[in-house]
């Protein structure tokens, strides 16, 4: 689905926020895309939607290069970002503008969406909240049928039972053809979401690994004393979450909050583990 090549981009030449950038993302996978403010996140996402140009390296999504901005592939990719703009119309209005750029767009789909994230379909799109607004367009960005969904911090702005939704409604919109790719900052609404964890650190790609690999590689657990066998650990009311080799074939789950601060603060630790 996506190779990415020795990719090179910043948006200045003195201050490259990737370099020699290499990853392969298959088809049939929810990837987990995680990372520090300023780690590259967006502009990786936007790097993949042909929305701004490396300056060396290749990029290959579905046999295209996205910065030709080749319609074959626009079709086939939705992307939702952080921050965007609803036109004041209501949502009949802005499904007759915007589904014909999407050949394989679900309008049967899509009213099922909009009905499961309770949207008012009378109201125009300016006059929601940030929250509905959000939903609408993950409603109509999953209808597109895209075989490429990236999004950008796609809870910001959902209250708790629509986070739940929106587990829920990513769960069951993954096919074998599609690739789905997430950012946030917010990595517990990814938990019993995604099956692949990408963490991005000081220019390059610091993990990539599946949930299945670091859950038989690491063991998460909460002990009462830190010893030498502990890669990395944090204080909690009855001890400490802790992050270690798993040695002995133990079933844990992935706390993917633990797993992100052991990685920033001991990076070096893990390396060999995932290499």
């Amino acid at each position: 689905m996506i190779n990415i090549n020795n990719l090179n981009f910043g948006y200045s030449k003195h201050k490259p926020l990737f370099k020699n950038m290499s990853m392969r993302l298959s088809n049939g996978h929810i990837y987990g895309l995680l990372g520090k403010n300023g780690a590259g996140k967006s502009s990786l996402l936007k790097n993949l939607a042909g929305l701004v140009y490396a300056q060396s390296g290749t990029l290959d999504v579905m046999g295209f290069n996205p910065a030709k901005r080749q319609p074959a592939l626009l079709e086939q990719i939705c992307f939702i970002p952080e921050e965007f703009y609803l036109p004041s119309v209501k949502i009949d209005a802005y499904l007759k503008a915007n589904a014909p750029f999407y050949k394989n767009f679900d309008h049967s789909y899509f009213t099922d969406l909009i009905k499961e994230f309770d949207i008012p379909v009378e109201q125009k799109l300016i006059n929601m909240s940030y929250g509905q607004k959000k939903k609408v367009i993950i409603a109509f960005g999953l209808a597109t049928q895209a075989k490429l969904v990236i999004m950008d911090e796609p809870t910001n702005g959902l209250d708790i039972p629509s986070k739940a939704q929106f587990r829920k409604i990513m769960a069951s919109a993954m096919t074998d053809e599609r690739c789905i790719i997430i950012s946030t900052h917010q990595v517990r609404d990814l938990d019993n979401l995604i099956d692949t964890v990408i963490m991005l650190d000081e220019n390059d790609v610091a993990l990539k690994a599946s949930v299945e690999e670091i859950t038989a590689k690491l063991t998460f657990k909460k002990v009462k004393e830190i010893d030498d066998s502990i890669i990395y650990a944090e204080a909690s009311l009855s001890g400490y979450n802790a992050v270690m080799p798993n040695y002995h074939q133990e079933e844990s789950k992935l706390d993917m909050e633990l797993l992100f601060n052991a990685i920033l603060a001991e990076k070096i630790k893990f390396k060999p583990l995932f290499s």
